[in-house]
């Protein structure tokens, strides 16, 4: 009987070990499994999510950093604002007091710098996230002349005219005049004279009179209107209207 007893004894204890082994050891494998495709899930996940990311900023909404201050007091050094690309893209044009952001190649500047190939997409892949600069090419200023105005520069009171109208621009920097600088022109069709807010720091149409397209910039460069301030969080908000514009007649309209 004890022989019996010491032999079952042995052989369950010599077989106890053999089932949790063999169990933990494919256990094992399900579990890398897991985590093998939990990864790739991740990868894969945040992959179409940043290709979505980036498809919606070409063609839909694309944060733009502000690189200057020219736009003050709309517009502050660092803003991420968001730009509209779809505000014209089904037939309406930029009107008077748009803010817009535009590619000034062939207007504010008469070729685009050379730059190495791949910097420069990894470069316009940030800034097209709002998270570099942008292009030394891109701009962003408001549109005071649409195609057929006369902009004059300016009345008895200093201020400018659109096709005779005076403006009260109240966006304009604080002790900014319109402009120190005069000009009469008229804006040929299918292009914008624009000038930034701070105009005592804005390069704008009026520093390219004397040069090839005269400072104007055509509709077709015209990247999107800004339509919000999205960072810094403590300025988020639309754009603030403007009422300057309104009573400007149409161009060519005698103005009473």
């Amino acid at each position: 009987m004890d022989t019996e007893a010491r032999t079952t004894e042995r052989d369950r204890s010599s077989a106890a070990p053999t089932g949790p082994e063999e169990g933990s050891r494919f256990s094992r494998i399900p579990h890398r499994l897991a985590a093998s495709m939990s990864w790739r899930r991740t990868v894969a996940l945040g992959a179409v999510c940043s290709v979505f990311v980036l498809l919606f900023s070409i063609f839909v909404v694309q944060p733009f950093l502000i690189p200057s201050g020219s736009m003050k007091p709309t517009l502050e050094v660092g803003d991420r604002v968001l730009v509209n690309k779809l505000a014209y893209r089904f037939g309406s044009e930029p009107r008077r007091g748009d803010v817009v952001v535009f590619d000034g190649t062939g207007s504010f500047m008469q070729e685009a710098p050379p730059e190495n190939p791949v910097t420069g997409v990894l470069h316009g892949a940030a800034a097209s996230l709002g998270l570099a600069e942008p292009a030394e090419t891109d701009f962003v200023k408001r549109v005071v002349g649409v195609g057929g105005d006369r902009v004059v520069c300016c009345d008895k009171r200093g201020r400018i005219q659109v096709n005779g109208r005076p403006l009260d621009e109240d966006y304009l920097f604080a002790g900014d005049s319109p402009s120190r600088a005069p000009f009469d022109i008229v804006v040929p069709d299918g292009t914008l004279w624009v000038m930034g807010d701070h105009r005592s720091r804005s390069r704008d149409s009026r520093d390219h009179l004397g040069e090839p397209g005269g400072g104007m910039v055509p509709v077709d460069k015209v990247i999107g209107r800004v339509d919000w301030i999205g960072w810094p969080l403590g300025r988020l908000a639309s754009l603030p209207d403007t009422a300057a514009f309104d009573g400007v007649p149409a161009p060519g309209a005698t103005h009473g």
